[in-house]
């Protein structure tokens, strides 16, 4: 029996997308910190290599009146879709903003580089472009709070596609009708396994979400002119929910907001200190809670951290993969290991983006015999907290118990990280503020941080020619790949 167009979830995302509410002042707040989150993890990342590969890409696709590239001056200009996947690289490459755990996870700040790119070229303002982003948030974290990807292999950024589209949609006044149509054209294209993430972890890591935003786009545009898609993509006799995920009598629940309700889900997210995988940001807190009480490391016999099933088997021993113990592994693939992860903040009592991956680092053998002891078990309680309903009793964390040689033991847990809006020391604006001025030092001038910084805080009130100035600029000294090149094909 054919579902009518009204039961359908795309359309439902397309009516939340068309809704006029106004976005709260919070939400503006955390849409603000949230750009500024993004912009301190790019120019980080910036002359990493898959993201000066993305701008060299982008660099081949100029365009008068297009949107900015980070790095790049403002005077430069290229399409919408390139823009977003060489900026949407920069932001992931790190794996360093902000996210949301739930049925599935998400790195809801993927939303941004589409959504900000089609706002750049097509001159959108301030207002225009926080309506957008509010969709965008809450369309991906409501599809993570009710259908779980993982389990099926396949990547998170099939969650992304739809709600960068629907983002891009409102953003823009589309109609229902269009918006419908987009979202289910960028879920179709952005099915992908989970292959991504497991085993020897490469640089695609960093690009899969900016080809999910990139192809939102080229989505919307065909939509726009008219173009169809496969209907209805999520409960059709040969759709997503029936081949791809729990089969054609499966039921899933996705709360959205009623007509006339505030889109606040981005206020359930949160960002990262450390650069590190979410599920490792409270297990790095505890760490360096714990290491003034270990005076000898050799004296250690095994750590175990007790954890929930989603840490245990996508970063922890559960995962099967040898490559979490392997100390000339990638850096994405030490990024997730807890196993390393946890025996270097224990050792060093930091965590660094650049200094905690460094192959020196990795190979040190005082580190190795630690890291070799650490092992990770799912405890059923930690499972349950992950996926609590209420938002401020989630936990993220879990418990380690060290286990000497003498057989003595040291014990602790820690619930969630202490950025974490229940932590010990929740991020607020000026947080946001720290991290990108500690990120972007050395790498752009206090002019154009402080430029740059000014500009976002003002997002409400930003005409469409100050919107077109949302992005940083480095000194071309500072930059590589900063000119057309001829590496590829393009």
């Amino acid at each position: 029996m054919a579902l009518d167009r009204k039961d359908q979830l795309a359309w439902k995302f397309a009516e939340l997308a068309v809704d006029p509410v106004d976005v709260a002042p919070d939400v503006v707040d955390m849409l603000i910190c949230r750009i500024i989150d993004n912009a301190s993890v790019a120019v980080a990342a910036i002359n990493r290599g898959p993201v000066a590969s993305a701008r060299a890409q982008a660099l081949a696709h100029p365009r008068d009146g297009g949107a900015c590239v980070f790095g790049l001056g403002n005077d430069q200009r290229f399409h919408a879709e390139w823009a977003a996947w060489a900026n949407g690289t920069a932001v992931r490459e790190l794996d360093f903003h902000d996210t949301f755990l739930a049925a599935d996870y998400a790195h809801p700040g993927d939303n941004i580089p589409p959504i900000l790119a089609v706002a750049q070229q097509l001159g959108r303002n301030g207002h225009d472009l926080l309506r957008g982003l509010a969709t965008g948030y809450e369309i991906q974290i409501n599809l993570v709070k009710g259908i779980c990807l993982h389990a099926h292999k396949i990547d998170h950024i099939a969650h992304l596609g739809p709600s960068a589209a629907a983002g891009i949609g409102t953003l823009l006044g589309l109609d229902a009708e269009i918006i419908y149509q987009a979202v289910q054209q960028a879920l179709h294209v952005t099915i992908s396994t989970r292959q991504s993430r497991k085993g020897e972890i490469s640089s695609w890591k960093a690009y899969a979400p900016s080809h999910a935003g990139k192809l939102a786009i080229e989505a919307v545009d065909r939509c726009m002119r008219g173009e169809g898609a496969p209907s209805p993509i999520y409960e059709g006799e040969d759709s997503v929910i029936a081949w791809v995920l729990d089969g054609p009598d499966a039921q899933y629940t996705v709360p959205l907001p009623e007509p006339g309700e505030a889109k606040r889900a981005i206020m359930e997210s949160f960002t990262k200190e450390h650069s590190a995988e979410y599920q490792s940001q409270a297990i790095i807190d505890l760490a360096f809670r714990m290491r003034g009480q270990i005076e000898d490391f050799d004296a250690i016999d095994n750590i175990v951290l007790h954890t929930s099933h989603h840490t245990h088997y996508v970063i922890g021993t559960g995962a099967g993969d040898p490559q979490k113990m392997d100390p000339t592994a990638s850096r994405e693939t030490l990024d997730h290991s807890i196993m390393y992860i946890l025996a270097v903040a224990l050792q060093d009592g930091e965590w660094h983006h650049v200094r905690s991956y460094a192959p020196e680092r990795a190979a040190r053998a005082d580190t190795v015999r630690l890291w070799n002891k650490v092992s990770t078990v799912e405890d059923p309680d930690w499972t349950r907290r992950y996926h609590e309903p209420d938002p401020n009793k989630r936990a993220f964390g879990g418990r380690i118990e060290i286990t000497f040689k003498d057989g003595s033991k040291l014990v602790d847990e820690l619930a969630v990280a202490n950025a974490h809006s229940a932590g010990a020391r929740p991020f607020a604006r000026a947080d946001y503020i720290r991290k990108f001025e500690t990120l972007t030092e050395g790498l752009i001038d206090g002019g154009e941080s402080r430029r740059f910084l000014d500009l976002v805080q003002r997002l409400p009130d930003l005409t469409a020619d100050e919107v077109g100035q949302i992005n940083i600029a480095l000194d071309p000294a500072n930059l590589t790949n900063n000119a057309r090149d001829s590496g590829g094909i393009f």
